[in-house]
């Protein structure tokens, strides 16, 4: 969204919940910076300002207001799709890479120098990477102090301050509230959970078809990683950290989560994994207005108003899965996939002073658990994998190569230059190539028109075959959410 000062104002003055987190509202009257949807009195035009991110609003010395919390909005749909080096950069820092390797860590996966880095930044986010880095710590450090009751030394260090000093003074300037002051407001509300559980809200903007999001996942579900109950998406994560697992509960006007991590540094990547899976950070208004444009898939634009792309918490899974799933059907592709991950639990080495027995391991098995990393996979013998030859060598070539670094499957990664190395290596072909940018990548751009279901569900809403590729060109920029369309309809 350009920064056009009367369409913003035109959105502040509506109290436009559409725009939260296209941009934020500065009053300099007031010294708070607020989401366009703030139910506050329109400020007066004199005194406002708007920016691009929450951390260029900070860097102007506003402070977060304390009704609409800004800082909670929902990312920005702009830097979700793009795939140039400012939302490869953006994705990256929310998952927490400047906070693991620093800015020049987070330079090195985009292969840019840092001085660069930061002036591409500066232009189109107001702030600088340590800046943005910043004012995500500030929100992991709110929501550890009003959801857990870990002490304030715990929390500074878990959300990825240097020290406890740095802590406090962020905290002060964000929210102009001392950390025991925020605990104070809010500790009533505390949930009654487990050691390292923290619950909290997924902002979306709506509407949001929460059915055909928990519809594909448990068609795809794979035992002991993942399952769809009662309406909730459970699932185990692999993090940089450690290990999680993860409850997403669809409710209105957000998502429920409760994560329980076994490091808590590891919140912040926690979240950024599933708002990327469940695609909250998609402006479905505007996708659906452009699918709507065609008269074949209007009808199903307004019956299921909505409708996300299901994504991915770990690129190489994705990968995985898109292999086995080459030219077999989805029934079929959980099942091979189930048996790989047996085989993983039954090649697993427990140290022989443990005290835990063989069958002790697999009655242990009832926590969900990520999918197999790289090295568990080149780990495993010739007999696990149950699958033919060539397609068993394409999973492991695979494997190599996100091991070595060769192919880069993150949030972050060029999605053209991950395409080009995909299809270098043997056994991956087109259809695979781009079902991995459509899922793993976040490309909104990708229709799969060799795909058999697809042809199915083209024909079933009256298009032939032979003219979906053509008829297609009208449903860019988003052809990858009318392909969940089609799939749906077949």
């Amino acid at each position: 969204m350009e920064m056009d000062f009367e369409r913003c104002y035109r959105a502040v003055d509506s109290r436009d919940q559409r725009f939260d987190g296209w941009f934020y509202t500065g009053v300099t009257s007031t010294g708070i910076y607020c989401r366009p949807s703030c139910p506050a009195t329109t400020p007066k035009r004199q005194n406002v300002r708007f920016f691009p991110s929450a951390a260029a609003a900070q860097g102007a010395g506003l402070r977060a207001c304390r009704r609409c919390r800004p800082d909670a909005a929902p990312g920005s749909p702009q830097w979700d799709v793009r795939a140039d080096v400012v939302g490869r950069a953006m994705r990256l820092i929310a998952d927490g890479v400047v906070d693991r390797d620093g800015v020049p860590g987070l330079a090195a996966r985009l292969g840019y120098t840092e001085r660069h880095l930061h002036r591409m930044l500066r232009a189109e986010m107001g702030a600088g990477p340590l800046a943005l880095a910043r004012a995500q710590r500030a929100q992991t450090a709110r929501i550890l102090i009003e959801t857990t009751g870990l002490g304030m030394a715990e929390i500074a260090f878990a959300a990825g301050f240097g020290s406890v000093r740095q802590f406090n003074d962020t905290v002060r300037e964000v929210y102009a509230s001392a950390p025991s002051e925020l605990r104070t407001a809010r500790g009533r509300h505390l949930a009654a959970v487990g050691a390292g559980t923290i619950t909290l809200r997924l902002a979306y903007r709506p509407p949001l078809h929460a059915r055909a999001l928990l519809d594909f996942l448990a068609l795809r579900a794979l035992p002991g990683v993942e399952e769809v109950r009662d309406g909730t998406y459970h699932r185990g994560l692999r993090l940089p950290h450690g290990a999680g697992q993860v409850a997403l509960t669809p409710a209105d006007g957000h998502v429920a989560a409760t994560l329980r991590l076994a490091d808590l540094r590891d919140l912040a990547p926690a979240v950024a994994r599933c708002r990327r899976l469940l695609d909250l950070d998609a402006d479905p208004v505007a996708v659906d207005a452009t699918l709507a444009a065609d008269p074949v898939l209007a009808p199903v634009v307004a019956a299921e108003p909505g409708i996300r792309v299901p994504r991915a918490v770990d690129g190489f899974e994705m990968a995985v899965r898109a292999i086995i799933g080459q030219q077999v059907s989805v029934t079929s592709a959980r099942t091979t996939l189930t048996r790989l991950l047996t085989a993983r639990a039954d090649h697993e080495v427990v140290a022989p002073d443990d005290g835990v027995s063989r069958q002790q391991l697999h009655d242990q098995r009832t926590d969900l658990r990520g999918f197999l990393s790289p090295e568990e996979v080149l780990a495993l013998p010739d007999a696990a994998f149950g699958m033919p030859l060539r397609r068993r060598e394409t999973i492991r070539g695979l494997a190599l190569a996100v091991a070595d670094g060769t192919v880069d499957l993150a949030p972050g990664g060029d999605r053209e230059e991950t395409v080009r190395r995909l299809l270098a290596l043997p056994g991956i072909g087109p259809w695979t190539a781009s079902y991995l940018a459509l899922r793993a990548l976040g490309d909104p751009d990708v229709l799969l028109d060799t795909d058999l279901a697809i042809r199915r569900g083209a024909a079933a809403l009256g298009l032939p075959d032979t003219t979906l590729t053509a008829h297609a060109e009208g449903w860019r920029p988003w052809r990858s959410y009318a392909t969940i369309r089609l799939w749906r309809a077949a």
